[in-house]
């Protein structure tokens, strides 16, 4: 066919008058046209670009448009097992695997090496995606900011959680911890056995609020509190989001009955956080008032001659004059040290309970340690010098995060590609480091299964592979409040410890694991209490 003419006989192209719809098109927006054409094309390019790598790591067949979706639309109780099990059959051999969540690519990992790769990086600490859900509740805090704000939060508050503040908190634990023990008396002659992890969800929510906010809120006495049922609820109600897909978008949530449950809970959890950052605030400054010589008569008169401080204390006075920190940048950091520092730290020491349920001889090492380094004394509370020494109870907590790590799973959003392994992970993939499977590598804890704490012995843990057991995540966006919890959790082991023998009602090969917000079981985790001569 001639270049001249479309069809034989016909006037060549160039020679047509031009359509009367073109010439009515102005010249600027004919350039935008042009350019959203360009545009388009770039977009269509590099989504292509992202498919083929995508598409070469192994993970199961997509479906146009809705990805792997429709295959996380199972029964709570199967959950867990298939995002596993998608590791199991696609990512065995190097590590890793892909999935399509609509149209948004992830790669679960579960290699050492690999997670290294991103975790360690100075340039992949945006959160993933899924982090999103989170926003309204704790807003753009230190868990969920971006690199700017996280960057200067971080330098803002790391100080906050230096030893000596530390150091004041170990009153509060020991002082919920009795609060604890004496609750738990009342399942002395339950032969049935009770679910531990609500003792455990309600003592450390009453330790993180204490600590957080200055202001006790009695939980474990009163658990039908409307603070707790909302922050049980919109717990429940971001995880319902986090696995129908369909629920993700703002404007199809709003239409359903769970947006105004949502917006209800937060009313109640925001109010009460602003409500105690304005008491805080006047007693800050009536402090600030007073003499050295009188604040420290009426700090002497309020806590036995100790100055102690919450978190949002030191927040306040980061904030002086507003110039810092306002009142909505306070209630962010202080909603997410209640969040992260709560569900976090109960869940390892609902696990860290049932396990030494599960092996009699470990606990009665634990119990044998503490006795040692508390001279036999079961009335007094241990002091932070002894928490520390006490170093196979250590151990053990290591090996309970390594088995049941109180989050299975986080996520980062790839801002610059990776290459590992001969495979290309492009910028804009969600990458999730899968906790759960990666503490699993035999290859660092050969019988991985067995709940054994002799692996984390000083003997036995040289030469291990740095990002092989990271519980607090690792590099430079790592878990700010790991000490913290740490010392929270020896307060409260030693104390039901040194009180209790404890039992475990159920097998862990009868347990039904939910990939929760947090490590959680189908009926909880159930032990049996004895009095201790």
């Amino acid at each position: 066919m001639s270049l001249d003419s479309v069809l034989p006989g016909s006037d060549p192209l160039w020679t047509r008058p031009i359509p009367q719809a073109f010439l009515l098109i102005s010249p600027t927006s004919w350039v935008v046209l042009v350019a959203l054409a360009a545009s388009c094309a770039i977009v269509y390019r590099q989504r292509a670009r992202l498919v083929k790598h995508i598409d070469r790591i192994p993970g199961p067949a997509a479906l146009p448009l809705l990805g792997n979706s429709l295959q996380w639309l199972v029964d709570r109780d199967e959950m867990f097992n298939v995002i596993t099990g998608a590791r199991k059959l696609y990512g065995r051999r190097q590590g890793f695997n892909r999935v399509w969540a609509g149209l948004k690519p992830y790669v679960l990992i579960s290699k050492a090496t690999v997670a290294e790769k991103i975790l360690s990086s100075s340039k992949n600490i945006e959160k993933g995606r899924d982090y999103d859900l989170l926003k309204p509740w704790i807003g753009t805090g230190l868990l969920t900011s971006h690199a700017a704000k996280w960057h200067q939060r971080r330098k803002l508050l790391t100080p906050t959680f230096h030893f000596k503040i530390l150091a004041n908190f170990v009153e509060v634990f020991n002082k919920q911890s009795l609060v604890l023990v004496q609750q738990l008396a009342k399942q002395l002659d339950n032969p049935d056995g009770f679910d531990c992890t609500i003792y455990a969800t309600l003592t450390s929510l009453d330790i993180i609020c204490e600590t957080a906010m200055g202001f006790p809120i009695h939980a474990l006495e009163q658990s039908d509190s409307a603070y707790v049922k909302a922050h049980e609820k919109i717990a429940e109600i971001i995880l319902d989001r986090l696995q129908k897909f369909w629920l993700r978008p703002d404007f199809v949530f709003r239409l359903t009955k769970s947006y105004h449950e949502h917006e209800h809970c937060l009313k109640v959890l925001h109010d009460f956080a602003y409500r105690m950052i304005s008491e805080r605030r006047e007693m800050y400054r009536a402090r600030k008032q007073n003499t050295e010589r009188q604040e420290s008569a009426t700090e002497e008169q309020r806590v036995g001659g100790r100055k102690q401080l919450a978190f949002l204390d030191l927040l306040l006075e980061l904030s002086e004059d507003g110039q810092l920190l306002t009142d909505a940048d306070i209630r962010e950091e202080v909603d997410t040290f209640i969040l992260g520092g709560h569900d976090t730290t109960a869940t390892a020491l609902g696990w860290m309970l049932y396990l030494l349920g599960t092996e009699p001889a470990v606990q009665e090492r634990v119990h044998a340690e503490i006795d040692q380094i508390m001279g036999g004394d079961r009335e007094r509370f241990p002091t932070m010098q002894e928490l520390n020494e006490m170093k196979y109870l250590e151990c053990c907590m290591k090996e309970s995060l390594r088995l049941f790590p109180s989050i299975p799973m986080l996520s980062r959003a790839l801002v610059t590609s990776v290459d590992v392994d001969g495979y290309h992970i492009p910028a804009g993939t969600n990458a999730v480091i899968m906790l759960y499977q990666l503490h699993r590598d035999p290859e660092y804890f050969p019988n991985p299964e067995k709940f054994y704490p002799d692996r984390f012995l000083p003997e036995n843990s040289g030469g291990r592979h740095p990002y092989a057991f990271i519980p607090f995540s690792a590099g430079p966006r790592n878990c700010i409040g790991q000490k913290f919890g740490a010392l929270e959790e020896k307060a409260v082991l030693s104390a039901v410890v040194r009180h209790y023998r404890i039992e475990a009602v159920h097998r862990r090969e009868d347990l039904v694991l939910y990939g929760d917000l947090v490590m959680r079981t189908k009926d909880g985790l159930k032990i049996r209490i004895y009095k201790r001569d």
